[in-house]
């Protein structure tokens, strides 16, 4: 279902963003809707609405009633003689004259970006290249040129579809202001990529990656430490390191396996057709991955699902966005990994 815009401070916010992009209170722009593949058989997100592309109209009336939001903000703020900054009291006047604020969905996030600089926004949902590049360089100008104290940008895309896109169009759309790409790769072995339905191919992976940094994307891959369960561990590590290590992405971000209930996978693990890793034995499986990489990436445990500890308890990765530098800091990750696998003796 699509949202009525009811007031002149509308604005569609989907719900998904990645991790890095919620810890820098990015700016949410709803670009398309939900996502147009959705069949992925681990995936629960989406799943109750269609894909949907917004129009060039819809996208630069959401980023106007943003910018008008914060124009008619600083205004007032300067009619309480604070200057045009937004604090606590302009805040709550602003409510106090609008009151359908205090139940908007968008509206704290756009505070919350005006507080830390204005300066990231991240475009959702699942697949802003769907749009066509030339309406996609349009609005990426627009949104630029209205709010000048962007610094990034970034989008989840699919690798097919930037295996699909010409490079020149890549190119086009990078240079109007897209910055960042994260994409899903979550493996790189093709029988369990067919297994869950992922659409692509290693490849394809590989083709779409190395096109999103030769158009000079900054590019996050994500994989799935644990997704091929005690069958096809091996090969999932093997395969899933052997793409990275063709695509050498900027970023390499663990998202560890967890099925979701209501989704097939979830099924296959009930009727035991597909069977877990324990802790210990997932980080066995990052640990072959790990040695089996070549990249100059940053290796990223940047999720609440990297949980994994050391003998004293505590988180073994660091859960920074920016994580660790390969290869300088490849024996380190080993070391941690090593000292996860002895933490989880006889647990």
């Amino acid at each position: 279902m699509i949202p009525e815009k009811a007031g002149k401070y509308d604005f569609e916010v989907g719900m998904y963003r990645p991790p890095s992009e919620g810890g820098s209170f990015s700016l949410l722009l709803r670009f398309t809707r939900n996502c147009p593949w959705n069949k992925c058989t681990f995936c629960g997100m989406y799943k109750h609405e269609k894909f949907s592309l917004r129009t060039v109209e819809e996208i630069k009336g959401d980023i106007d009633a943003i910018a008008g939001l914060i124009k008619d903000m600083q205004s007032l703020s300067r009619e309480l003689g604070h200057g045009g900054q937004i604090d606590r009291d302009v805040i709550v006047a602003m409510i106090e004259k609008e009151p359908q604020l205090n139940t908007s969905q968008g509206f704290g996030m756009v505070l919350n970006w005006l507080s830390s600089g204005g300066k990231t926004v991240f475009l959702q949902d699942g697949n802003s290249l769907m749009i066509a590049s030339d309406k996609l360089v349009d609005v990426l100008t627009y949104l630029r040129s209205t709010f000048p104290s962007l610094e990034r940008c970034t989008t989840y895309a699919r690798a097919k579809t930037l295996a699909r896109k010409p490079q020149e169009e890549l190119t086009a759309i990078r240079k109007a202001g897209l910055d960042r790409l994260h994409v899903g790769l979550e493996t790189g072995d093709d029988a369990l990529l067919k297994k869950i339905k992922k659409g692509v191919t290693g490849a394809e992976h590989i083709k779409g990656g190395k096109k999103a940094i030769k158009a000079g994307f900054q590019l996050s891959e994500y994989w799935m430490p644990g997704l091929g369960g005690k069958e096809d561990w091996e090969n999932h590590a093997l395969n899933t390191a052997r793409v990275l290590s063709g695509i050498n992405p900027h970023y390499i971000r663990s998202r560890p396996f967890s099925p979701w209930p209501g989704t097939p996978i979830h099924d296959a693990c009930e009727q035991g057709t597909l069977t877990l890793l324990s802790p210990r034995e997932t980080l066995i499986e990052l640990k072959l991955l790990i040695e089996t990489l070549d990249v100059t990436s940053k290796v990223c445990f940047d999720h609440a699902g990297n949980g994994w500890v050391n003998r004293n308890g505590q988180l073994l990765f660091s859960q920074s966005y920016e994580g660790y530098k390969f290869p300088e800091e490849k024996a380190r990750v080993l070391d941690l990994i090593e000292e996860g696998v002895e933490a989880q003796e006889g647990r």
